[in-house]
């Protein structure tokens, strides 16, 4: 097994991370950055309490959105004025899927594949349920998306990285081939943003939506972001035709008339408690080199991988074994994985479960490093060794899993 000490991309000390847990559900819920408290109390006690509505103007609220639009663009290699953040990510994705049916409106197939989240597909069917226009979602094989893409698609929609087994898809080369299709190219990258460079500009989709609250660390319910190829900004109609997507809001006119730039992708009036947290998160990115970031995530994937086949055999790795094919996570199956789990979480390793049977790790170098992946591995091993995932303790299902 590989040896080494923390990089210089850790940055464990600006997370508020609790004595004696190593965390590896950031793929989940990212942990909380020491600078979040310290400017929530400002935001809430100088800005909401002492300027009370006048903070929308003086404190900058209302270009918030944008704003925080603009730091996560860099994130993911979007230009400037092409993101913009608020509301959830089912909303994004109702909102990037209408309107690329509309920019399609001869074709009738919109093509995901069975690893999509499944409140992506959600979605997809209560919009074409409700147009009611003939439209049908087809559901493949993730390695059968590519041979799916034909002239009859009027959008494909995917999730870059696979939420179960961290499986990643090429984005460029589906993109590609959508392009060369006719088909609108939606993706969605929630376990993309934060976890390795993306470059949505240089595939040229048209649409690509994601939340904040995992590798982002914008905490539980942050907002989503969307992202629109800036040549379809004037062509994209919001289907959700909120008032903060009006070009004026508080014109008050009776009709809608969208916002000539992103900010017609706004809907309602933004979380901005939640979104302050957001933007303060951000800032760590600042000096982060995501290409170094992208190496030691899969330094430590492989790590992990190595330490847990050689000392845990009753494991089966579930995600691809070619490093490439990975995001930011590694995943085993176990048949008591949802026990097993919990009686590695009261050791004070956290990593999370999915149906049926696949236990779940997050492997977030900022706040990650060697020491945490064999530390991790050795409390594995002991609670699969013992069989103290038996506990009854361990059994009991939560409504979170």
């Amino acid at each position: 097994m590989p040896t080494g000490a923390a990089t210089a991309i850790c940055r464990k000390h600006l997370f508020e991370l609790p004595a004696g847990v190593i965390y590896l559900d950031g793929n989940s819920l990212g942990p909380l950055p020491k600078s979040v408290r310290a400017r929530l109390d400002a935001m809430v006690v100088d800005e909401w309490g002492e300027r009370l509505i006048r903070g929308w103007n003086d404190a900058g609220w209302m270009a918030q959105p944008a704003r925080v639009g603009d730091r996560i663009a860099r994130l993911i290699g979007a230009p400037a004025g092409s993101v913009v953040v608020g509301d959830t990510l089912s909303i994004k994705v109702y909102q990037a899927l209408a309107a690329a049916l509309e920019l399609r409106p001869a074709r009738r197939v919109v093509l995901s594949d069975s690893g999509n989240f499944p409140t992506d597909l959600y979605m997809a069917e209560g919009l074409l349920a409700t147009l009611a226009r003939g439209h049908r979602l087809r559901v493949v094989a993730p390695d059968a998306v590519a041979d799916s893409i034909d002239e009859s698609i009027a959008a494909v929609m995917l999730t870059e990285v696979d939420y179960r087994s961290g499986r990643r898809h090429d984005l460029a080369a589906i993109s590609a081939r959508a392009q060369a299709a006719g088909a609108v190219m939606i993706w969605d990258l929630a376990h993309s943003a934060g976890a390795f460079p993306v470059d949505v500009a240089a595939t040229h989709c048209e649409y690509a939506v994601g939340c904040t609250y995992k590798y982002l660390n914008g905490g539980p319910g942050a907002p989503a972001f969307i992202y629109v190829r800036p040549d379809l900004i004037e062509a994209t109609r919001p289907a959700l035709a909120g008032w903060m997507g009006h070009a004026e809001p508080f014109a008050f006119e009776a009709s809608y008339r969208p916002a000539a730039d992103i900010e017609r992708l706004r809907v309602g009036t933004p979380p901005v408690i939640q979104m302050t947290v957001l933007e303060e998160a951000l800032k760590l990115w600042d000096d982060i080199d995501l290409a170094a970031l992208r190496v030691e995530s899969l330094r430590l994937g492989e790590r992990f991988i190595e330490a847990v086949e050689a000392s845990c055999p009753a494991l089966r790795l579930a995600s691809p074994r070619p490093a490439a094919q990975r995001g930011s996570q590694v995943s085993f199956a176990f048949e008591h994985g949802y026990a097993a789990m919990q009686a590695l979480i009261a050791r004070g390793v956290i990593g999370d479960f999915r149906a049926p049977d696949i236990m779940r790790f997050g492997i977030a170098p900022l706040y990650l490093d060697a020491q945490d992946i064999d530390a991790a591995v050795e409390i594995l091993r002991e609670v699969l060794e013992n069989e103290s995932w038996r506990d009854p303790a361990c059994q009991a299902r939560k409504s979170v899993t």
